[in-house]
């Protein structure tokens, strides 16, 4: 499973944001034909999409860009044209306000077509969807398991709550609606999107923090995901980039206790012991789970070096 913890938003249709982007520290960047680029520039965005893919250096990092959503005039070209033009280069495309598993299944039968006229190997762009809507979070396990192409689920706030009209001025940060609900107004709808995510085997990454100066906000958006499940949030800046690696990767306080347990563990499997302590506290079956987990991700790729 690839390492998320921050996903870089950069608009295919500036060059120079684009260099930028690829010199960062990000887990991951996706080049966007959609929100960032205006409809007369789509076409002239495709091109820098097919030529970044191609020409620059990803520094390790799968290539991938952001398609516009499918009931737009756009999607069918951004398909085709950067597919066939970027060809063996191009390894994700990040699919928009998904709402039906219907979308990617369509999706999945126009890139097999597009596979076979360019000698691709079938099944090798991988997708990535976003839940931005009432209806999409209403059909999200069909999503998840709509096809073998798909790995991860994005959540979009500022497009979900125009869809399930609440009202809202700050994107991913508190307002002052916030105050007026008795919880976390978005603890539903990220939670469901982590569930169906796990389920279906898939990666769980959060929206964006609209507001990159507030890095209150933008910390506590974090640790709350985070504790919720998510693997990683969007970044819309670079600034953004080192406090979302930090706050979703383990502290050494949790990776020393993660070592602990799963070496209590084996010390017990060895001596043919069922009973587990460490620090004085019971550790079941779940500890182990956990602990594992905070191992695997404390050991993966690391972020790529900045320049």
């Amino acid at each position: 499973m690839r390492v998320s913890r921050s996903v870089l938003a950069v608009p295919a249709s500036s060059t120079k944001m684009v260099e930028k982007g690829l010199s960062s520290g990000a887990d991951l960047l996706f080049l966007d034909l959609e929100d960032a680029v205006a409809s007369g520039s789509k076409a002239e965005a495709r091109k820098n999409v097919i030529y970044a893919v191609s020409d620059l250096d990803w520094r390790g990092r799968p290539s991938m860009f952001r398609m516009n959503s499918l009931d737009t005039p756009y999607f069918y070209r951004d398909v085709i044209e950067v597919v066939e033009g970027a060809g063996e280069g191009l390894d994700l495309i990040l699919v928009p306000k998904v709402e039906r598993p219907e979308d990617l299944a369509t999706l999945d039968t126009l890139l097999r077509s597009v596979e076979a006229a360019s000698g691709l190997e079938p099944g090798k762009i991988k997708l990535e969807a976003q839940i931005e809507t009432a209806l999409g979070l209403v059909n999200i396990d069909a999503i998840a398991r709509a096809t073998d192409r798909l790995e991860a689920l994005h959540f979009g706030p500022g497009d979900y709550a125009a869809s399930a009209r609440m009202p809202q001025t700050s994107i991913g940060t508190a307002d002052e609606w916030d105050d007026r609900y008795p919880g976390h107004r978005f603890h539903y709808v990220m939670h469901r999107i982590v569930v169906a995510a796990r389920a279906a085997g898939l990666r769980a990454v959060d929206g964006p923090v609209a507001d990159f100066r507030d890095e209150g906000g933008l910390r506590k958006s974090c640790l709350l995901a985070r504790s919720i499940g998510f693997d990683g949030k969007w970044c819309i800046h670079p600034g953004q980039i080192e406090t979302v690696n930090e706050l979703f990767s383990p502290t050494d306080a949790e990776v020393e206790w993660a070592e602990k347990v799963v070496g209590a563990y084996k010390e017990a499997e060895a001596r043919g012991s069922g009973s587990i302590s460490v620090d004085g506290k019971m550790v079941d079956a779940a500890s182990i789970r956990m602990a594992q987990n905070t191992l695997n991700l404390a050991h993966g790729p690391k972020t790529p070096p900045k320049s």
